[in-house]
């Protein structure tokens, strides 16, 4: 049974469709995922009751199931962990990114005069797509291979390379987690105007789901995959 005591990853960890309910009241479980619950319900001024309903309600159903083939993440190796990120995570971002900077700069072209927002969502989403991009190369090139490396090999040294490179992949993790909240409010949660044409309306809900592949992508790093490799480091 959660309680409002719980850290928000810990949630999502233990139970994966939490993510689904957190996402409706927008509360941060990736780069807020070390808070407990009660801070985001004060926060947010939150229904608190009605949320933890929810979550230990549908948590006791997850429980009682036996169709729920859902990986626990927390349980397989740091390679198969890595590698599903890569293959889910990296391969949206690949196939995404450049069809949303073309959406993006379309709308922008036909209703930015009456839709002044769009110049701001368009800065912002270019910006997202650089940082993004250089990170999915910092953890394919630099990380992830000294994480494979590491898991047969036991070295200390491969161990000292990943401690240098977590810091500033959780700070960039923060920035990309600012920006989405940003988009999410010039947006207005992704709800596009009722005067526009379907190409708006598309920007939008694909914008929508980058937050969402995004928010998975950062809650396999840094409520599993980061405070395993951490226990690790704990012992240099």
């Amino acid at each position: 049974m959660f309680t409002k005591n719980d850290k928000i990853g810990s949630v999502v960890v233990q139970f994966p469709k939490a993510a689904e309910i957190l996402k409706k009241y927008q509360i941060d479980f990736c780069c807020g995922g070390d808070r407990p619950l009660e801070k985001a319900f004060v926060e947010q001024n939150l229904n608190e009751a009605e949320i933890l309903e929810q979550l230990n309600s549908a948590y006791a159903e997850f429980k009682a199931s036996r169709n729920y083939t859902d990986t626990d993440w927390s349980k397989q190796s740091l390679t198969s962990l890595v590698d599903h990120i890569v293959e889910t995570h990296h391969k949206y971002l690949y196939e995404n990114l450049p069809a949303i900077g073309e959406l993006a700069l379309k709308i922008l072209r036909v209703h930015g005069d009456k839709h002044q927002e769009l110049y701001r969502i368009h800065k912002l989403f270019n910006a997202l797509r650089t940082e993004l991009e250089q990170h999915l190369i910092t953890e394919e090139v630099e990380l992830y291979p000294v994480i494979k490396q590491y898991e047969i090999s036991g070295s200390i040294q491969d161990l000292a390379k990943i401690k240098k490179i977590l810091d500033n992949l959780e700070d960039e993790h923060e920035t990309a987690g600012g920006v989405l909240k940003e988009l999410r409010a010039i947006t207005k949660n992704f709800v596009p105007p009722s005067d526009v044409c379907a190409s708006y309306q598309l920007t939008y809900k694909k914008l929508e789901e980058l937050e969402s592949d995004i928010f998975q992508h950062i809650h396999l790093e840094n409520n599993i995959l980061h405070p395993r490799l951490r226990k690790h480091i704990e012992t240099l």
